[in-house]
């Protein structure tokens, strides 16, 4: 009987070894798909940082072009408000004083 035991004990260990060699392999193959997922998704990584970075320097230059001109002309403005404040002190007062309290009358009428 010790034959036809050690007999079985031979055919469970050969597919047992079979078994554990596709699961080796499936280990290592699962293993390289990990690698080369994660080599793509760095490298996808850089090139959106990189596209990012280029687009926010393109719209950064393309707003200066404007913002020139638009700070600009509120200095001048500015610079004519302060001029007009300084030949007519007390009209510009007045007209302050009635501009808010016509402000004043529109807000306080939206209350009611």
């Amino acid at each position: 009987m010790s034959a036809d035991s050690t007999t079985p004990v031979a055919d469970k260990a050969g597919p047992a070894t079979g078994i554990d060699q596709t699961v080796e392999t499936a280990q290592r193959a699962l293993k390289d798909s990990l690698a080369a997922a994660e080599r793509r998704l760095s490298e996808a990584a850089r090139t959106a940082e990189r596209v990012i970075k280029d687009s926010i320097e393109t719209i950064k230059a393309q707003t200066q072009a404007y913002s020139g001109p638009a700070s600009q002309t509120v200095d001048e403005a500015q610079r004519y408000v302060v001029e007009r404040v300084k030949e007519r002190p007390v009209t510009a007062t007045l007209a302050g004083v009635g501009v808010g309290f016509l402000l004043g009358l529109l807000l306080s009428s939206r209350g009611r």
